[in-house]
This record gives structure tokens, C-alpha cells and sequence, in this order.
């Protein structure tokens, strides 16, 4: 930081230089991709500038028939002239306004269309990042970017389209017809034209810094009211006591935002302010010199009325496009932050010569596999986080030359402590994350080879905390299947063990769940996402801790349930019930990322090692279970 009274030295001014330079080629590059967008509307385009054009005509027309009808009707007393030319002002007024109509209608055509390309994009593009970007972004934050900054973009593209073309085509027009009148008078209103030139690009740069102040503290203020309006957030404010304190600090943010849209209305006022004042100071002027020429008859009364109104028609459209080069500068922000969002790569990707996984029972093959969660930076945008920062402080390896071979029809179950990896190990099933080494096949297809179509419809998981969508029963089992018909969704649900509960339901399948099926017990929403998953009735199943957290009546009524769901798939399934451990044809013990052990119940019990410690440890505290880990990693 500069000493007071020194100045600052040329590294400085060059750095300065040089971040000038790279953000103006930021803003060429947004630029030119928004103008992408919309070469698909090229037609559209080109009609709404030729009516843009014409409607500039009409803008000079008026003053130039006021003009007359004084020193060709009112002058020397031709009634005729005069109801004739007011005549056809009053019809040039009508088609002007049919024009503005039809125009506007044109600019928020192309304008919505742009958006709703965009808003496609992104949100699909969202979707498709990996699961680590939504554990690390703030939700409220992202939705906001998703939300407000596209309307935002909207607004400002639409009034740019509609404001840009037509004032600076009225400009030209009125400025060509003030010069034929008097280009004495025209040359000393231009001259005044820099006292609000140079002002706007300094106006233009401190309200497009203030609109991305204002973007940011929206943003967080979203995330904040998205965390505390759900159901989980509710619950811990008002268990912890502190929705007084919660209050007082959205109100502190809240006051950054007010303070950010004060500065904003006042620059913009103060801006509208000068304009003004250039536009009485130039009318004045032309009063007063054409009043002259007027008197000493080198400029007719007409012309003199006719330039007062063009000068208004001239300074109108100033004021107007430096408001849209404000709008320019605010659109440019949101699309710069919704690109942020657009140019982040997905880390799964589909191949571009896709497999489809083969039909029926399939076998699940790990070779040498290894995985490390990815750094922060690859897969998030720190704009979006409250911290950023990389996803593992040390970023080592979570699983390491991991080796399994699981046949078609079998069921794994997967044991370790908490940390081990064995959630983890699930997600490169599911192709949640690729293998940082090694291979992950199912039905001897390379999932990085993989139809993502074909692997969906392959895998189903249950995880510990199923999610629900905030609709009806019938909507989440359509989720899983769309075209599920009653009759299924009856058959899932019996097999799920819930079916006598959904039928005492005054609703039935039209009950709605609540947000994330908080209406729903632990134990219901569990047999809720299984009947899910056997409506989908994928060829393999990942069970996820699936009944941890559950009393033993919601545990007995989840088990049955999943009995049913595993018959006859290819199931990996992170332990909890010691019956499933017994019964699994092989079990898997993970420690520190590695396969320590693998084996059936009985000979691992035999064998010793962390296995036995892990089941008599468990075993010691309830008899009827045997340790797998509290909770997923």
C-alpha cells in the first residue's frame, strides 16, 4: 500500500495496465459468446432492426411537420396546411406507437429466447458436475447465480436490444436534420456533449463494480435463508436457541445490501441529474441564439421549434444509451458469473463413443484402483464457497491398489472403521468420481467406456439418509420410473413393506412427503426409497448403511424390504445388521483405503484380524449386530 504523499512507482502502473487489458479481454470474449446465442435467432434480429430504423425515422418526422405547420400554415394563415400537418402528426403518433409496440414485442422475444437457451444450458451443465462441486458450494449461493443473475442478464440484454440500435439510430437521423436547419447552432450543442461523455465511462466502471458487490452479497444472503429455511436447519436454530442471534447477522448482511442499492440509485440519479442539466443548458441555447438568428431573420420561426424539439429528441436518446451502457456493464457482470459456472469442466464426462452396459445379472471388477479426491479448484468456483479451499488437506490417496472381483448374482458386503473407504469405493460404482489409477468394470465394460444412459439404469442405491423431493409419493416413485403404472407402483411398494401404510393415507399416493420427507419417519422414508429402487429394478444394487439411525422395528421392516430388493442382483453393500454380514456370500474388510481381508462370515471370524476385532467389539455392546463404520466417508 502507498505511503501518504508518495506516489505510486511504474511496476504499479503497469500492473494496473495490465489488469486493464485482461479484463476488457474478458469482457470481448463474453461479448462475442453472447452474441452466439444469438445467431440462431438471425431472422428475428433482422426484422426487429428494420422496424428499429423506421420507428427512428418517425422520431424526426413530428418536429420537422411542427416546423411547418408554424411557417407554412400559422405564418401566413393557411387553416389547410395547418389541420392537414396536424392531421398527420396526430397519424404518425399513432403508427409510432403501433411500431414501439411491435418492436418491444421483437427485443423481449430474442431477448427471453437468448435467456432460455442459457438457462438450459447451465442448468443441464450443472447437473452434470461432480458430486464434490455440491458438497462444496454453497447451495443458496449457486441457486442465486442460477436465479437471480440470469433475470438479471435478461433485464439488461432485453433493454440493451431494444434501447441500443433505435438511440443510436435516432441519434444519427436527428443530428443529420439539426445540421440542415442550422449547423451553427447544432455545432455549439455538440460541444456540450463531453460534459456527460466523460462522466458516463467513469459512471459505467463504478456501478459495474457496485452491481458485482450487489451480486455477491444477494448470493450469500440466498445461501444463508437456504440453509436455515429448510427442515434440518430450522430444527438446529431453534434447538440451539439462537434465532435471535441468526436474525440480528442477516440483518447485518442485509444492510450491506441496502447500502450497495443506495450507492447504485444514488450514481445513477446524480448521472440522470447531469444529463439533465446538459439537455436545459443546451435548450437554453438554442432558445437563445436561435431566438436571435430568429429576430434578425436568418432562421425561420419553424426551424427554431422544430430544432427545440429535436434537441430533446437528441439529448433523450444520450441519456438513454448511457443508461444502456450501464445496463451493458451490469448484463456483461451476470454473464460473466453465469459463464464462471458454464466453463467449469465436468470430471465424469461420457465417452464419445459410448457402450451400453450389457443386460441381466452383471459382475462388478475393480483392477488396481486408487482414488484421491480432487483439489478444490478443479471441480468448484471459490465465488460459490464460504471458504474454498481444497477438498482433503492433504489430498493422499482414499483407496489404494484396490483389487475385487464380484460375480454376477453375488453379495458383497463392505466392512471397515469409519474413514476406511468404503462409501467411497460405492461411488466409482456408481460413477459418482473416476478411479484416479486403475479400472472399474461392470459386465466387463470400462465404466469410463460407459453409456451414462445404460449405467443409471443399471445401478440402484439406497444410501442411510434417502432424499425425497418435496411432492407426492406418486411423483418420487416416478422419478425412478416414469412410466411406472399404479399397478407398479403398488407392487413396489408391497414389496417395500410400506403398502398397508400408503392405503390408510387419506391421499394415498397423492400424499405429499414434505422437504426432504421430513412428514415421513426414519424407517418409512427408508422403505419409501427402496420400493424407488425395486420400481427401477436395476441389475445392481449399492446399500449405503441403509439402515443405520433406524429403531429396531424400523430396522426389521427396512430389512425385510431389502431382502426383497437383493433376490437374485449383484448387491454391495456397506454393512450394519449382522445377519446381512452372515449372509453376504463374501465381505470385504477396508482399512486406511486398502483390502485387508476377504472372506465369508465364518472364515474371517476364524481367520482373525480386524474383522474379528471389529465384530466382537460390535458384539459386546448388541448382540444382534456387528460393527461396519457410523455413518458414510
Amino acid at each position: 500500500m502507498a505511503m501518504p504523499g508518495m506516489s505510486r512507482g511504474p511496476a504499479y502502473r503497469t500492473f494496473s495496465r495490465d489488469r486493464s487489458v485482461a479484463e476488457r479481454k474478458i469482457r470481448d470474449d463474453t461479448v462475442r459468446r453472447v452474441l452466439a446465442y444469438g445467431r440462431p435467432m438471425w431472422r428475428q434480429i433482422a426484422i426487429f432492426l428494420v422496424l428499429t430504423v423506421f420507428g427512428a425515422m418517425l422520431v424526426v418526422a413530428t418536429p420537422l411537420l411542427l416546423g411547418r405547420i408554424i411557417d407554412d400554415g400559422v405564418t401566413p394563415g393557411n387553416l389547410v396546411v395547418v389541420y392537414t400537418l396536424a392531421a398527420l402528426v396526430a397519424v404518425l403518433a399513432l403508427v409510432e406507437a403501433v411500431l414501439t409496440v411491435v418492436t418491444r414485442w421483437f427485443s423481449a422475444r430474442i431477448g427471453e429466447d437468448l435467456i432460455l437457451d442459457l438457462r438450459k444450458e447451465v442448468f443441464g451443465h450443472v447437473l452434470r458436475q461432480p458430486i464434490a462441486f455440491f458438497t462444496r458450494a454453497q447451495t443458496g449461493a449457486l441457486v442465486n447465480r442460477l436465479n437471480t443473475d440470469v433475470i438479471g442478464a435478461q433485464t439488461a440484454f432485453t433493454s440493451i436490444l431494444s434501447g441500443l440500435v433505435s438511440n443510436v439510430v435516432t441519434l444519427v437521423i436527428v443530428l443529420i436534420a439539426l445540421v440542415s436547419l442550422s449547423w451553427q447552432i447544432t455545432i455549439l450543442a455538440v460541444l456540450l456533449l463531453p460534459i456527460f461523455l466523460v462522466p458516463a465511462s467513469f459512471m459505467g466502471c463504478r456501478l459495474s463494480t457496485l452491481t458485482r458487490t450487489q451480486m455477491n452479497l444477494n448470493s450469500e444472503l440466498a445461501s444463508r435463508m437456504t440453509e436455515r429455511f429448510n427442515v434440518a436447519g430450522a430444527l438446529l436454530v431453534r434447538l440451539f436457541g439462537r434465532p435471535e442471534t441468526e436474525a440480528s447477522e442477516y440483518a447485518e448482511r442485509a444492510k450491506g445490501v441496502r447500502d450497495t442499492g443506495v450507492a447504485i440509485s444514488v450514481n445513477r440519479v446524480v448521472f440522470a441529474a447531469g444529463l439533465g442539466l446538459v439537455a436545459a443548458l443546451a435548450t437554453a441555447l438554442v432558445y437563445g441564439l436561435g431566438g436571435a438568428m430568429a429576430v434578425s431573420g436568418s432562421l425561420t420561426t419553424g426551424s427554431l421549434v422544430s430544432m427545440a424539439a429535436l434537441l430533446s429528441r437528441l439529448y433523450g436518446p444520450l441519456t438513454a444509451l448511457s443508461n444502456v451502457r450501464i445496463d451493458i456493464m451490469t448484463a456483461l457482470v451476470a454473464f460473466e458469473r453465469i459463464f464462471e459456472i458454464v466453463d467449469l469442466k465436468p470430471l465424469v464426462a461420457e465417452a464419445e463413443h459410448p457402450t451400453p452396459l450389457p443386460p441381466g445379472q452383471v459382475g462388478i471388477t475393480f483392477e488396481a484402483v486408487d482414488f484421491a479426491y480432487p483439489e478444490g479448484d478443479t471441480v468448484g468456483l471459490s465465488s460459490l464457497e464460504l471458504r474454498p479451499g481444497a477438498e482433503h488437506a492433504d489430498g493422499s490417496a482414499v483407496l489404494r491398489g484396490v483389487d475385487l472381483d464380484i460375480r454376477p448374482g453375488q453379495l458383497v458386503a463392505l466392512v471397515g472403521p469409519s474413514g476406511a473407504g468404503k462409501t467411497t469405493l460405492t461411488t466409482l460404482v456408481s460413477r459418482l468420481y473416476d478411479p484416479t489409477a486403475g479400472t472399474v468394470r461392470i459386465g466387463g465394460v470400462d465404466l469410463r467406456e460407459a453409456t451414462m444412459a445404460s449405467l443409471r439404469d443399471t445401478i440402484g442405491v439406497v444410501s442411510q439418509d434417502a432424499h425425497m423431493f418435496n411432492d407426492s409419493i406418486r411423483a418420487n416413485l416416478h422419478y425412478a420410473m416414469p412410466e411406472a403404472s399404479e399397478q407398479d407402483m403398488e407392487q413396489a411398494l408391497r414389496g417395500a413393506q410400506i403398502w398397508s401404510l400408503i392405503e390408510r393415507l387419506p391421499d394415498g399416493l397423492d400424499t405429499v412427503v414434505g422437504d426432504r420427507g421430513h412428514r415421513l419417519s426414519g424407517g418409512e422414508k427408508q422403505r419409501l426409497a427402496i420400493a424407488r429402487l425395486l420400481l427401477k429394478s436395476p441389475s445392481v444394487i449399492v446399500l449405503d448403511e441403509a439402515t443405520a439411525h433406524l429403531d429396531s422395528d424400523s430396522e426389521a421392516a427396512v430389512q425385510r424390504a431389502l431382502d426383497e430388493a437383493l433376490q437374485d442382483r449383484t448387491s454391495l453393500v456397506i454393512a450394519h445388521r449382522l445377519s446381512t454380514v452372515r449372509n453376504a456370500d463374501s465381505i470385504i474388510v477396508l482399512a486406511a483405503g486398502q483390502v485387508v481381508q476377504r472372506g465369508t462370515h465364518e472364515e474371517l471370524l476364524a481367520e482373525g484380524g480386524m474383522y474379528r476385532m471389529l465384530y466382537e467389539t460390535q458384539f459386546a455392546t448388541d448382540p444382534v449386530q456387528v460393527g461396519a463404520g457410523t455413518g458414510s466417508e
